[in-house]
């Protein structure tokens, strides 16, 4: 009767052990079957799939400015400007200019797709198995420390067109020469040029993170055969 008893007792016990192992099992060891091979091309899909994302949603109408995780702000190293010109009055001006900026970056982004599907293809995952462990946007971070500077260079003149379609130095200039005459105040003038290309940029690199974590945590975002063998 004593044996029975111990039985009864110990097996919830060895249950909770079993699970538990199991667990831990799984966490030690989340190798996916897929070859080096695969894995690169699963992760290259999946970039892939998240810039298509990306560009159709920020190029859409109020794409950046609407979108708080993306949006446009006012120049940082302007925000002197921005207070100094909201205390005499200037609200709705820098509102008009802040929208413009995003509109900039909206019509921009119309043209980007191509640009971020070719500098894809020249990306080495050779450390493939590592990426796919890592964080929910671990590809897309590899891929923008890989390509930026490139991107950069080929976004700056779409970004200038852009600019130029939207007006939006009709929007700044009223701004900063306001700005800078008042008296004592320091002469500031930021590169709007540089400012908006690369918040463009990282614009688009936050929405295809969001692609990569949905394909990672949301079976039903793999759509082909090689993601859903590499992202199970």
């Amino acid at each position: 009767m004593k044996i029975k008893i111990f039985l009864i007792l110990l097996t919830p016990l060895f249950c909770f052990t079993q699970i538990d192992i199991s667990k831990i099992s799984k966490k030690l060891n989340p190798e996916s079957k897929a070859s080096q091979k695969e894995i690169s091309k699963g992760l290259t899909e999946a970039l892939s799939q998240g810039c298509n994302y990306a560009v159709n949603e920020a190029s859409k109408e109020n794409g950046f400015n609407n979108n708080a995780l993306i949006r446009i702000p006012f120049p940082k190293e302007a925000k002197k400007i921005k207070k100094t010109l909201t205390d005499i009055g200037f609200k709705k001006s820098i509102k008009e200019f802040e929208i413009k900026m995003n509109e900039a970056a909206e019509n921009a982004s119309k043209e980007s797709l191509n640009i971020l599907l070719n500098e894809l293809k020249k990306i080495k995952f050779n450390d493939a198995k590592e990426i796919l462990k890592g964080e929910d946007n671990a590809a897309t971070k590899y891929l923008e420390r890989n390509s930026y500077d490139s991107l950069f260079s080929k976004f700056t003149p779409i970004v200038k067109k852009s600019m130029n379609k939207v007006q939006v130095y009709k929007y700044w200039n009223p701004l900063i020469k306001k700005y800078n005459s008042i008296p004592l105040s320091k002469k500031i003038n930021p590169n709007l040029d540089e400012y908006i290309t690369s918040k463009t940029i990282r614009g688009l690199f936050k929405l295809i993170e969001i692609e990569e974590k949905e394909i990672r945590t949301n079976p039903k975002k793999r759509i082909s055969e090689i993601l859903k063998k590499v992202f199970k």
